[in-house]
């Protein structure tokens, strides 16, 4: 069974048909770059791009960079324009999509269910913490497998700012960090996370999770197990794949 999956992030937007019997992309992945100001038009028009490169005409389903409740309206929008608050996203991405059905959920949480079902987190019970680090930090929280939507455990504070601001991929790009520099924030940030949740498992995701071998073995003095997402960057298409299968 083959759905579509359309991952939008703060610097690129992604998306292919996803095989859901194999939890992996069925073609090679179209992206285009995020437009900015990064506006509900102007984003719509760049997801757009990417359904049509591939002639799609069934369920959609789209990651957003924020909080989505409904599987539709837009709460929080951290590294997009701010006028995404508040919008029907669902009904915005249909219309522009020719009505197409479309589904839209949090990016972390659509790779997190991802890695649930496919990947690093599969068969994986107790607290499960999925993180992606890119422009942001996204996250998804697992219950014994049950997803708790929209923990946006990127904004909790770390000393004295936001932790995205200090330990994403974006702040070690922007701060020209090391990677055993940048080990040191991340190690702070997941003995915070560690602190509030007890998790069994982190799961680091995002684009950063291909490059692993660079930064996991920097990191100590985390009860947890580490390791890296199976899915990598493609699991956002394929949490969103899966979820638009469900109907939202």
């Amino acid at each position: 069974m083959h759905i579509f999956g359309v991952d939008i992030g703060g610097s690129g937007i992604k998306g292919a048909p996803v095989d859901l019997d194999r939890g992996d992309l069925a073609d090679e992945r179209y992206k285009v770059l995020t437009p900015h100001p990064a506006t509900p038009d102007a984003v719509a028009d760049g997801v757009k791009e990417v359904v049509d490169h591939f002639g799609w005409t069934g369920p959609v389903g789209v990651t957003f960079p924020g909080v989505v409740t409904g599987g539709a309206t837009i709460r929080t929008a951290a590294n997009v324009d701010k006028s995404w608050i508040d919008v029907d996203a669902r009904a915005l991405l249909g219309e522009r999509l020719g009505g197409l059905p479309v589904t839209v959920l949090n990016d972390a949480d659509a790779a997190g269910v991802a890695e649930i079902q496919f990947g690093a987190g599969r068969d994986r019970q107790g607290t499960v913490l999925l993180l992606t680090f890119g422009t942001g930090i996204g996250s998804a929280l697992f219950s014994d497998g049950v997803l708790v939507p929209n923990t946006e455990l990127g904004h909790l504070e770390l000393d004295g700012h936001d932790a995205e601001t200090r330990a994403s991929t974006k702040a070690k790009d922007d701060h020209e960090l090391t990677w055993e520099h940048w080990a040191k924030r991340v190690t702070k940030y997941l003995a915070h996370v560690e602190m509030l949740f007890s998790p069994e498992l982190f799961i680091i995701g995002g684009g950063v999770s291909r490059k692993s071998h660079k930064f996991l073995h920097l990191i100590e003095g985390i009860k947890a197990e580490i390791v890296p997402a199976q899915l990598q960057n493609n699991a956002g298409i394929v949490g969103a794949a899966m979820r638009a299968a469900k109907g939202g």
